[in-house]
């Protein structure tokens, strides 16, 4: 019998902002800006699409996502 794959459900669970705040965050690379609940709610209002499951979060889907948008984010707003 196969064994489940935890990371996959890891990945693949439902999580509150918060958690995916902290899950984010967990293990990122020094070079990748830190998430912040004010970027990942902005985040959240350019891509609502991305959300239509209540609002939910999840590695899986939002993981890179939010790291290809946040260097860019982050930096617009230095330039402001």
């Amino acid at each position: 019998m196969k064994s489940p794959d935890l990371d996959r459900q890891r990945s693949e669970r439902q999580l509150t902002l918060a958690e995916f705040l902290s899950s984010y965050n967990e293990n990122l690379p020094t070079s990748f800006p830190r998430a912040s609940l004010p970027f990942l709610k902005e985040f959240r209002t350019r891509y609502p699409s991305l959300f239509k499951a209540g609002g939910a979060w999840s590695l899986d889907q939002h993981r890179k996502k939010v790291m290809d948008w946040l260097p860019a984010h982050v930096k617009s707003l230095e330039v402001d």
